[in-house]
């Protein structure tokens, strides 16, 4: 078999699989598959692997005794496979049976539906009525007067200009861009088709073909307007590009249960009774720690009042907003966008009025809540896969967004962030957390050692916070005293919710514990709920690294010591303590241990398995972290087998509105669900083996034929070239050097700053002003050298000098990128 067979079966397969969802790959490949000792065998399975085709055949084809005639397939899977002896050839028949999707068409549906005419609505009507209304009668002091007239008034010329309208339409469901200039022509192709069958005569059979020939011409063209206007409206919004390619491609998938008011009080009630389930188990577990609160005291300037705003500074705030609407909303969030000038001075004297009391109006506590499964394809029966997203108006998140930039400028100058808890902090991000860890992992596992790391899971950890808890913390430990305290408090009580499905509402319902998820201020309260958390765990000397309510924790230690180490298990006790005398609950069936070491050391390893009071936690051969598949060498092979999963799964549904896509919107599409799956966290698979980051390198191929609608046959260099799209192997070198450039000046986490230090020669030399980094030297290679604080210097270093002096980050990445596509391609 020629080596090259598998280059070329590789780009066939990156032309079929983005094109076809079922697919059927059979024949005799006279490649022994049942053969383990057969490297060519073991290459076409592990390509087969990367476009996730299943070879069926596990049962000798040949009189030989060998696997050479196979049955593969993605997408529909064969049943009854059996081979059957023809006495004609040395190879046996394989028979199977395969089960075709069959396709129905749309049925009539009947519903009545409330909607608004806001198309014919001129922005400068609205802002002609804003600007007649005298808002000087009311007292600038009272907040909750100012919300009441801000809702009235917006509310009253929102029913007047668009008025609420009910209307019952029976329909069928049919495609969004079939206009009414469509539905025109193709009656009239009935018509001619009709006058040729009826006459038989030639000019009307060519009359009719010319017909059908315009008609499908003017349908390609209207697929192509439509489909590119609804994704060029959505480049904006990633979130909403997402939601309305999906709604493009599976327009049937909308909420996954029948909306009602019974089933929102269901979901209101079952997610009050699992948050009184735990705080229930609370009153029996709470232990009474026996050492004392491991927190720093505040010792420096307490935020006691908050800082009144102006109105560019409100308008800001604003204009950076989503466009989405929230249902409590008096007026679409587009309408005060469009007509800022005219709204913004009330709104920021509602603001100011609410800062200066320190009061939050009950109105803008109160939230609807949309349940969302955590993930695709889960249970939607089970309420226990759904989370209850909150949604605010827009003023509530104005009002927090005002008191969050001053709680983050008092954090910041008080340096009372813990340093590694990445989760809603600028500059950073999963990504920063997952090098951080791996780089720490790595060099350990380079020196021999064996890495223990814990994936720690909370059960509802946001809906749990005790309000005296967080309260008392932003007092002791963050330093909030006087108007400003009495403004969380306000935040914090008396919070009244709502499920809100489809049009249906559920009872109010109050909210006595847990912050808003979806909320501004909610997120940030909670890492500084956790904040005790990071000294518990270095009491014991371990490290650990945060994401929200995500805690990783690890722990080196010789492999001929006792595993896991004692130290380990006392810190887990103290942890669990911790949580639990906090009200969080430690969810121990999910949570994960594996363990982390070099190939040589894993062989030499067994199962880890070690208790907590309550659950046992056992080792994993991998496990998923922060969208990062985890494997017991660092490997990183499982998670690039579902990366190219994944992507295909969205190639193929990419491909079948290709056609009707322009370029730009057909490239906006792909960077969003194929190349941002690519670049995720790709700056941890540096140095892996070329044979792994191929597979990323078809991903990335086949979405460059689909953009392009290239051949296979064709050659795939010239494309990338064309499109300016680095290789995957280039993609992760840019990531990574951009990460050391933030690093050296401050736009990174300084736990990865300080993985860099500046080389500084011991006398004057040339390279004395090179900006050149310091290389930690490394036992092994194919270890060490993957750390992020061994990789980045060697790459930095590298670089031009003109690179590495470089003061500006879009400059800096401007010119890394053409240095990087000429290695690449020249």
């Amino acid at each position: 078999m020629s080596p090259v067979f598998i280059s070329e079966l590789s780009d066939m397969l990156s032309s079929f699989i983005p094109v076809y969802s079922n697919l059927l790959l059979l024949g005799d490949f006279n490649i022994h598959v049942d053969s383990e000792s057969c490297s060519f065998a073991k290459s076409f399975l592990d390509l087969l692997n990367c476009f996730d085709i299943v070879q069926n055949v596990n049962f000798p084809t040949h009189n030989k005794g060998h696997v050479l005639d196979i049955v593969c397939s993605t997408g529909i899977t064969p049943t009854n496979l059996h081979g059957v002896e023809l006495f004609i050839s040395d190879h046996k028949a394989v028979f199977f049976n395969v089960v075709l999707p069959c396709f129905q068409r749309g049925q009539r549906n009947s519903r009545q539906f409330s909607f608004r005419n806001t198309k014919n609505i001129s922005p400068s009507v609205l802002m002609d009525m804003l600007s007649q209304i005298d808002h000087s009668d009311f007292n600038s002091d009272n907040v909750n007067q100012l919300v009441t007239h801000y809702d009235i008034t917006l509310s009253a010329i929102f029913n007047e200009l668009a008025p609420l309208k009910t209307r019952k339409v029976s329909f069928t469901q049919s495609a969004p861009w079939f206009t009414p200039e469509l539905r025109k022509l193709k009656s009239a192709g009935r018509l001619l088709e009709r006058r040729w069958r009826r006459t038989g005569m030639m000019v009307h059979a060519l009359a009719y073909k010319d017909h059908v020939g315009y008609y499908k011409e003017e349908l390609q063209k209207a697929k192509t307007l439509y489909f590119s206007n609804v994704i060029q409206c959505s480049t904006d919004n990633l979130r909403g590009l997402f939601q309305t390619v999906n709604k493009l491609i599976r327009p049937l998938n909308c909420f996954p249960l029948t909306p009602s008011a019974d089933l929102c009080s269901k979901f209101i009630n079952f997610f009050n009774l699992k948050i009184d389930s735990i705080y229930s188990q609370f009153a029996f577990t709470r232990p009474i720690l026996n050492h004392q609160s491991l927190s720093v005291q505040f010792s420096g300037s307490c935020l006691s009042n908050f800082s009144t705003v102006n109105e560019s500074f409100v308008g800001e705030l604003i204009m950076k907003s989503r466009a989405t609407t929230c249902q409590l909303d008096p007026i679409p969030t587009q309408w005060v966008k469009s007509c800022l000038p005219a709204i913004c001075p009330l709104i920021t004297k509602v603001i100011n009025a609410s800062l200066t009391a320190g009061l939050v109006p009950p109105c803008l506590k109160l939230a609807a809540v949309t349940p969302v499964l955590k993930k695709p394809g889960l249970d939607p029966e089970n309420f226990a896969n759904f989370r209850p997203i909150s949604n605010l108006p827009l003023l509530a998140k104005v009002l927090e967004r005002t008191v969050a930039s001053q709680l983050h400028e008092h954090l910041e100058s008080n340096d009372l962030y813990e340093v590694f808890q990445s989760g809603f902090r600028r500059n950073h991000s999963t990504e920063t957390t997952l090098l951080r860890v791996v780089n720490d992992l790595l060099l350990a596992a380079d020196q021999g050692m064996l890495n223990v790391l814990i994936l720690l899971d909370l059960t509802a950890a946001f809906d749990t916070v005790c309000h005296n808890l967080l309260l008392t913390r932003l007092e002791t430990l963050i330093g909030i005293s006087g108007t400003a305290l009495s403004w969380f408090k306000s935040y914090l009580s008396d919070r009244q919710q709502f499920v809100s499905i489809g049009g249906y509402k559920s009872d109010l319902c109050a909210l006595s514990r847990g912050v808003p998820q979806g909320s501004v201020l909610g997120p940030l309260l909670f890492i500084l709920y956790m904040l005790p958390l990071g000294n518990i765990i270095r009491r014991h000397g371990l490290q650990f690294h945060c994401f929200a309510d995500d805690v990783q924790i690890y722990v080196y230690s010789k492999p001929s010591h006792t595993c896991p180490p004692a130290v380990l298990s006392d810190c887990l006790l103290d942890v669990r303590a911790w949580l639990v005398e906090n009200f969080l609950s430690l969810n121990g069936t999910k949570t994960e241990a594996i363990l982390i070491s070099s190939p040589a050391t894993a062989r030499k390893l067994s199962s880890l398995a070690f208790s907590i009071p309550g659950f046992v936690v056992s080792s994993s051969a991998q496990v998923r972290n922060l969208g990062v598949i985890f494997d017991t060498t660092l490997s990183f092979e499982p998670h690039i087998k579902n990366v190219c999963k994944t992507a295909f799964f969205h190639l193929k549904n990419i491909s079948r509105i290709r056609p009707f896509l322009s370029s730009a919107a057909a490239e906006i599409i792909t960077h969003a669900f194929v190349t941002s799956r690519l670049d995720y966290c790709n700056a941890v698979l540096h140095g892996l083996p070329t044979r792994l980051l191929n597979r990323l390198q078809y991903v990335q191929n086949s979405a460059a034929r689909v953009l392009t609608h290239k051949r296979s046959w064709e050659h795939i260099t010239p494309v990338l070239r064309d499109l300016h799209w680095l290789p995957v192997q280039f993609r992760v070198q840019y990531k990574i050097l951009v990460t050391v450039f933030k690093s050296l000046h401050d736009l990174a986490p300084t736990y990865l700053g300080n993985l860099l230090q500046m080389y500084v020669p011991t006398r004057t030399l040339r390279s004395s002003y090179s900006h050149l980094l310091i290389v930690p030297s490394t036992k092994f290679r194919t270890l060490g050298d993957r750390a992020f604080g061994v990789a980045g210097p060697k790459l930095w270093n590298g670089l031009p000098l003109q690179l590495r002096t470089s003061s500006s980050l879009s400059c800096f990445k401007a010119g890394l990128k053409t240095y990087l596509f000429q290695l690449a391609f020249e």
